[in-house]
């Protein structure tokens, strides 16, 4: 699998920005982004001149809208046509996300807890969902430096309660790029996996060679991972399959595993991505896989290595009948800037035992 490091929050002055799509997309490049999506506020009037654009600076652009309304803000990807926003009620947001899904594109909850009206008209989330199924990610991380973010902490833990619940939603990090001033604060990367055979059809490896359908299907099944530094990924060997971040284990493969053998778990960290564009002390770090069942393993692992990939192994262990395991994903943690935060998570890896609430 390959993975293409992308951007999903961006503004340009066709909405409250101060940057045009070129020169969002020339930063995007400087930063090492294979992809952007443009979720101007309330329109998509900011895309004209997208394919000369992409072709000039290497990337990726996709199409998109953030719905920016009292009750709180939705972004949305992949549109086909634009989504008509000004009809979601307090209580009618499901149908709003049920117009975006017939237009091709899916739905995520915008920096969910950022401080709301009035400082931010509509930042906080205030929509009542009744069909949490149709939810397609949330943006748990927003903003320069946001593990740090007691607002991103809150969306994280929303995320792992829903997961906990048996919701199968991504969850995504975004910029909410407004200008191209520069800044020396970590930034966040949602690394999207494409498959091989997705990128080698072309020959090209390039961000170009996809259409931005395969990014978007990539997020839509939560084969996401999230840094501000090294990638770091996951898969699970189980029953002479390989499972990777996004996708679901058969109860009967988990079950034979685990009368006969433990299911081994393969994490890898990258080193090399955007080379020179991040950068980490030197110190001890803490690599955790965690699951439904808590904490199920802790890694001590030198975050300075010379090596540029660095792999390791572990097993899980059998989960009981009467609290099944229901997904689990890999973090890194560490020091930034004096912190101790979180420096990159995968998304899940789900259990079909788990399913969908009823």
């Amino acid at each position: 699998m390959k993975w293409f490091a992308c951007e999903l929050h961006t503004h340009t002055l066709h909405s409250d920005g101060s940057q045009t799509l070129g020169e969002l997309a020339a930063g995007a490049a400087t930063l090492g982004f294979d992809a952007i999506a443009l979720t101007d506020h309330n329109t998509m009037s900011g895309l004209s001149g997208k394919a000369e654009i992409e072709q000039k600076y290497g990337l990726r652009i996709i199409p998109g809208m953030e719905w920016t309304t009292f009750y709180g803000h939705m972004v949305t990807i992949g549109l086909s046509a634009f989504a008509d926003w000004r009809q979601a009620d307090r209580d009618g947001i499901d149908e709003g996300i049920e117009n975006v899904h017939r237009l091709g594109g899916i739905a995520g909850l915008a920096h969910p807890f950022r401080i709301g009206s009035p400082a931010c008209t509509g930042c906080f989330w205030e929509y009542e969902i009744g069909n949490w199924s149709a939810v397609d990610y949330i943006e748990v991380w927003s903003g320069t430096f946001p593990s740090i973010q007691t607002n991103n902490r809150r969306a994280f833990d929303l995320w792992t309660h829903k997961l906990n619940e048996g919701y199968r939603i991504a969850a995504t990090s975004g910029r909410d790029w407004h200008a191209q001033g520069e800044t020396d604060d970590p930034i966040s990367v949602t690394y999207l996996g494409i498959e091989d055979d997705a990128v080698a059809g072309n020959g090209d490896s390039t961000a170009l060679s996809l259409h931005e359908e395969t990014l978007i299907q990539a997020l839509r099944e939560g084969r996401a991972s999230v840094t501000i530094g090294p990638l770091l990924t996951l898969t699970l060997e189980a029953g002479g399959a390989l499972y990777a971040i996004g996708s679901t284990v058969p109860t009967v493969v988990e079950r034979r595993e685990a009368a006969e053998e433990p299911i081994r778990v393969n994490l890898t960290l990258d080193f090399s991505v955007r080379t020179g564009l991040w950068s980490l002390q030197k110190q001890v770090c803490r690599l955790k896989l965690c699951s439904n069942l808590g904490e199920e393993l802790n890694l001590e692992i030198p975050s300075s290595s010379d090596e540029q990939m660095m792999q390791f192994e572990a097993q899980l262990s059998e989960s009981t009948p009467d609290i099944p395991r229901r997904w689990f994903r890999a973090e890194l943690w560490g020091t930034v800037r004096g912190v101790h935060v979180l420096i990159a998570f995968t998304n899940a890896i789900y259990f079909e035992e788990g399913g969908y609430p009823q």
